[in-house]
Parts: C-alpha cells; sequence; structure tokens
C-alpha cells in the first residue's frame, strides 16, 4: 500500500538491516578519521607517547602499503593505487554480497559494516595523505607488533565476523 510504513523499513525507507550497516560503518569511519587527526595534531611524525610501558605507546607512523607495512614503497606510485583500487572494489562487493544475500543476521551485517567503515577510513587517508595514518602501537619487550589504526582493527574484527558467519550458515545448510 502507498502511503503507510512497513513495518520492515526505517527513516527513508530503507529496511532496519541495511540501517545497521550504514550507521555501524558511519560510525567507524568517523571515529577512525577523528583519533587520527588527534595523532597528526598532537604527535610528531615518527613520534610517540608510552601509555603502558612496556605495552602499549600511541605513536605517528605512515604507511603506503597494506597489512604490516607490505608493499611499503615509497616514491613508488603503482602499488598505491592498486591497494586503493582493490580495497574499493573489495569494498564494492561486499555490500553486494550483503545486499544480495536471502540470509541475512547480525554476525553477517556488522561484519560487512565493520569492514566498509575501515575500508572508508583507509581510503580517505591514501586519497587525503597519500598513506595510511597508524598508531597504536602495542609490543612486548622487544617483540612489536605493527603499528595499526582503529579502521585496521575494524576490519580485522569484521573479517572474523565474517567467517563466524560463513562457518555457522555451512553446518547449518550440513544440519538440514
Amino acid at each position: 500500500m502507498r502511503g503507510r510504513p512497513r513495518p520492515d523499513r526505517g527513516i527513508v525507507g530503507l529496511k532496519r538491516t541495511h540501517h545497521l550497516i550504514i550507521w555501524s560503518a558511519i560510525g567507524i569511519f568517523v571515529l577512525d578519521q577523528a583519533s587520527k587527526l588527534l595523532v597528526v595534531s598532537f604527535i610528531d611524525l615518527y613520534h610517540g607517547i608510552v601509555v603502558i610501558p612496556g605495552f602499549f605507546n600511541l605513536v605517528h607512523i605512515r604507511n603506503r602499503g597494506v597489512a604490516f607495512g607490505i608493499m611499503n614503497q615509497p616514491g613508488h606510485s603503482l602499488p598505491f593505487f592498486i591497494i586503493t583500487a582493490i580495497s574499493l572494489v573489495v569494498g564494492a562487493c561486499l555490500v553486494l554480497w550483503y545486499l544480495s544475500s536471502k540470509q541475512k543476521n547480525l554476525l553477517h551485517g556488522l561484519g560487512t559494516s565493520l569492514i566498509i567503515g575501515g575500508i572508508a577510513g583507509n581510503v580517505t587517508d591514501r586519497l587525503r595523505v597519500g598513506s595510511v595514518i597508524d598508531f597504536i602501537d602495542l609490543y612486548i619487550g622487544k617483540f612489536h607488533w605493527p603499528s595499526f589504526n582503529i579502521a585496521d582493527s575494524a576490519i580485522t574484527i569484521g573479517t572474523c565476523l565474517l567467517a563466524l558467519y560463513l562457518i555457522i550458515e555451512q553446518r547449518s545448510r550440513h544440519v538440514s
């Protein structure tokens, strides 16, 4: 019927499940960009602040590559463009996969939204400053985990949620 809102629809006629993706992704993006703005404003490039001695620092690092600095080649533009293009394609594929999926649940929606928000944060850095701003430095003694950011964390958590979703879906298919 025209004119009457449907119970499964929210603002602007979007399904409520779509709101989960949109608002979670926007939240991750805003949190990521705000945290990076604070880091750039208060920590000089390649410097840091000890937060928990022997475990956690806030640092200001730039990474033109991907996770763990792979393909981090200052002065070379091709890896930069390849990484940016792949990020955009993966993000678009995830959104299309989610929208076309018949079985949507919290794991699927939240996992997708975290990845989309993280991709948006890191791609924005690449386009705005030419590299990704990393600032979380975790370590124990001399053993350092490569520096990362909120977008990286969201992508990692989102990927784990999607993997869990796929495992649960696969098992439920074998049971029925």
